[in-house]
């Protein structure tokens, strides 16, 4: 192999690679707290002992869980356009797909998160006076994100690799933007190859950042 990266500037970087990396870290971030929302509802739902509330969500998580991302992103870019008479678009058909993927996810790690919160807590929260909401509120979650959070960032950086996916729909991601490039510089080999080192780095350092913070909240307990 002959590989040739003198294409390699900064005038490829501006023109193909930071839209990309510009859309996959917002889609990840919107995406994320989006999720989290979502998914705390759920976990919540699911453990209110109420059935009209937990088999719904239980279902919802189950089923979104047991598909393929890809699959779901086409439903939502193909079908949903037919129900609602008008397309969606390729950005925001993404940020509802990957909110509502996810928010299965972040589900099960806040429900993991809440239930690790001693039970004691949350009679003695009755017994001063609060009720459901104060005792989720003020005692349950606050306790619940500080031991989940460093599961939940780990989420959220599968996520920034699942965001290459959109490529199924068109978008422009960070993915697209060096297979774009590939094709203009006639260098496929060397741009994917330089998309797996930029994905690398930035996983692998999110990883450590997170692994550190784990340590910390270790200290700190």
């Amino acid at each position: 192999m002959n590989l040739d990266f003198s294409f390699l500037s900064w005038e490829f970087i501006r023109g193909f690679i930071l839209n990309g990396l510009y859309f996959s870290l917002l889609l990840t971030l919107v995406a994320m707290l989006g999720g989290i929302l979502l998914g705390t509802l759920l976990a919540l739902a699911r453990l209110s002992g109420k059935k009209f509330l937990a088999i719904p969500a239980q279902i919802y998580v189950d089923t979104l869980r047991s598909i393929p991302l890809v699959m779901v992103i086409l439903w939502f870019f193909l079908l949903i356009p037919l129900l609602i008479g008008k397309p969606l678009g390729t950005d925001v058909s993404a940020v509802i797909t990957f909110t509502l993927f996810e928010a299965a996810y972040y589900s099960e790690i806040m429900r993991a998160g809440i239930q690790s919160v001693p039970k004691g807590q949350v009679n003695a929260g009755y017994a001063v006076g609060m009720n459901y909401p104060q005792v989720m509120r003020y005692i349950v979650l606050p306790q619940a994100f500080r031991n989940m959070l460093p599961v939940l960032l780990m989420q959220t950086i599968i996520l920034f690799q699942d965001t290459s996916l959109v490529y199924a729909i068109g978008a422009y991601d960070l993915l697209k933007g060096f297979e774009v490039a590939g094709k203009n510089f006639n260098r496929p080999v060397e741009t994917y190859l330089l998309a797996a080192v930029v994905y690398f780095a930035i996983c692998f350092t999110l990883s450590m950042g997170v692994r550190a913070l784990q340590k910390r909240i270790q200290i700190i307990r």
